[in-house]
Order: C-alpha cells, then structure tokens, then sequence
C-alpha cells in the first residue's frame, strides 16, 4: 500500500500540514507489518519510533508489577500511537505495549526526525499537544468510571463508546458490529471475564445484544446507553 500525503491529512495531527512536510514524514518513516497478536512494541521498550496505524486494529494495553493487565485504548487507521514516548528526550520507555488484533500494518516515524519536525513547525506541536490533552482527558473519564460507576454501568459505558469509535453497520442484521474479545472488554473496564460473560449474557437474552466468535453486535444502542446513565 503506497501512502500519500493525503493519506496522511486523514491523522488529526497532520490535518494542517503541508504537502511537502508530508512527503519529508514519508521520506524518513519506515512501514512495519505485524501478524495478528504480536507486538509493535512492549511496555518497557525505548521509544525509537511514533507510529501511525495504516490498516489493522492494534490494542494499547498496561500491566501493573502483578501482572495484571488494563487495555487503554483500541487503535484504529489513521491514529497514532507511541507519541508519549516517542517526543520525549530523555531516552523515553514506551509506558504500554501495542499488540495487534488483527493482522496490522503501520508507518513507523524515527523519534529523532519526529523531535527535529517538532522544533521547527509549531503548528506540529500545538495539533499534537491537543491529542494528548484529549488522550487524557479520555483517561480520567476511564478512571472516574472504574471509580464510581457500577461494573454494568462501566461494561456498557465501553460498548457505547467501542460503537462510537470503531462500529461497522451489520450487513445481515440491525445492529453496530464491534470486533473484540470478551477478555479485552474485562481489560478495558477493570473487571473480571467471569463478570463481562455474565452481563453479556443477560444483555443478549435481554434483546440489547448479540455476542459471536470475538464479536459483539449491538442491536439497541439506546438501551445501552441507559444502563451506562444508570438509569436501568
């Protein structure tokens, strides 16, 4: 796949560049093809490179010194990844790792040409300081969820916001069809599988849901959304 400049426009922190800045990205970015449930890079691992993902879903995920691991977020094309890492100048780790969901394919930018485009085009870090302010922003919503909102509230909270994100209209039924395990929602709502199969269950003889092999389609969003208002 040959990525142009117009490609590019398609990731927010591009979206006011230059052709010619893009070209200079693309000249010294690399791509990277990973296999579905390998790694672009573990939690841990220097920062050499700020990714952008071009096909593929990729998971960012966390694990705590038990071991116990929190998905962050779910990639999708035309977002980017590392940059936390990557922007920093004092040999920065990554603080989680990106593990393919599918088979995925990503361009990789050096975090030294990325630093050197930094300095010199302002709007560069004025676009890309907007999306780590909405990246925690987004986290302290996921915290005060975990914190004060019932686990079904939390769970449903995850599936409004996965059909925002990432939902694919159903061919064969009504309904927004979401592509993750069961074992990511637990990760991604801080609860256990035990719990999320329970509540789906529930949900689909409910009418709310419909679970697959690692899909999910959900047939009453508005339903939803009332248990994640609390409401239900």
């Amino acid at each position: 796949m040959k990525i142009s400049p117009q490609d590019l426009k398609q990731v927010v922190v591009f979206q006011h560049a230059t052709d010619e800045d893009l070209e200079l990205i693309l000249k010294n970015s690399i791509t990277r093809s990973i296999e579905e449930g390998s790694f672009f890079f573990m939690q841990g691992d220097e920062a050499h490179y700020l990714y952008i993902l071009t096909s593929g879903q990729v998971k960012l995920m966390q694990s705590n010194p038990n071991g116990q691991q929190v998905n962050l977020r779910t990639i999708y094309p035309w977002q980017m990844f590392g940059a936390l890492g990557a922007v920093r100048t004092d040999g920065a780790a990554y603080p989680a790792s990106a593990q393919t969901l599918e088979d995925s394919t990503a361009l990789a930018t050096p975090s030294l040409f990325l630093r050197s485009m930094l300095e010199t085009r302002p709007y560069l870090s004025f676009d890309l300081m907007n999306l780590m302010t909405s990246y925690i922003q987004e986290m302290q919503a996921r915290y005060r969820e975990l914190a004060t909102e019932r686990v079904e509230q939390r769970v449903a909270n995850a599936l409004v916001r996965l059909a925002g994100q990432s939902g694919i209209k159903s061919d064969k039924e009504a309904g927004i069809e979401l592509s993750f395990s069961r074992q990511d929602l637990a990760e991604m709502t801080g609860t256990t599988l035990y719990t999320v199969s329970r509540l789906l269950s529930d949900w689909e003889r409910r009418g709310i849901i419909k679970t697959g092999r690692e899909k999910i389609l959900v047939l009453n969003p508005h339903e939803l959304v009332r248990i994640a208002d609390g409401q239900v």
